[in-house]
């Protein structure tokens, strides 16, 4: 058991629980514009109004809080789509309320998917947060899948892909069009939204 964890004991767990996820939240935004590379507590300390002393308490190391950090930053996906689930009529308001979504979401929050895809990627040489990544992709890829059999079900026909195929062609858009929004591109917005679309057509 690591120091972190026997000072959960010791002070209380939800207390400390929270006080946990309090200081990832506040690090977040300094993790996700530094990336993993450049980033350690005593950077994020540097980089935020946080102290690196809590840190060191709150965190056994730089592995432990960005774990904390990224699954707060995707804490949920199935709740993005949830309304849409539930209230869309036909397949048409389910794909373009969707598409929309994304689309705006890719554009107010390019550096916490820029920090996804850095931490997806690092993930295979670091072992410390590998099964936060992975937890967290079942939960995406189930929110996708929700989308796509509601979106066959609306339609009244099957859907065309499996579970995990789905996921990697919408994951695989995502990360693209974030590429190509980093580098300046203008259009993303609306073109991934049309991608979105083009997609979820494909599906049926």
């Amino acid at each position: 058991m690591n120091t972190a964890l026997k000072r959960a004991e010791r002070a209380g767990t939800d207390k400390f629980a929270m006080k946990r996820r309090s200081l990832a939240e506040a690090a977040l935004e300094a993790i996700a514009e530094r990336g993993f590379a450049r980033t350690g507590l005593r950077e994020i300390a540097q980089h935020s109004a946080l102290s690196h002393g809590s840190l060191h308490y709150y965190f056994t190391d730089k592995n432990d809080l960005i774990a904390e950090a990224v699954r707060i930053s995707k804490e949920h996906p199935d709740e993005r789509y949830s309304d849409i689930l539930e209230t869309a009529s036909t397949a048409e308001e389910l794909v373009g309320r969707t598409a929309e979504r994304m689309s705006v979401n890719l554009d107010r929050n390019s550096s916490l998917h820029r920090l996804w895809y850095d931490l997806r990627n690092q993930a295979l040489f670091e072992s410390g947060f590998g099964e936060t990544i992975e937890q967290i992709e079942v939960t995406l890829q189930s929110a996708i899948w929700d989308l796509l059999t509601r979106h066959a079900e609306l339609l009244g026909k099957p859907c065309r892909f499996d579970s995990m195929l789905a996921y990697s062609l919408f994951d695989g858009m995502i990360q693209n069009a974030l590429i190509r929004h980093l580098r300046g591109d203008e259009d993303v917005p609306e073109r991934l939204r049309q991608e979105c679309i083009a997609l979820f057509a494909a599906s049926v």
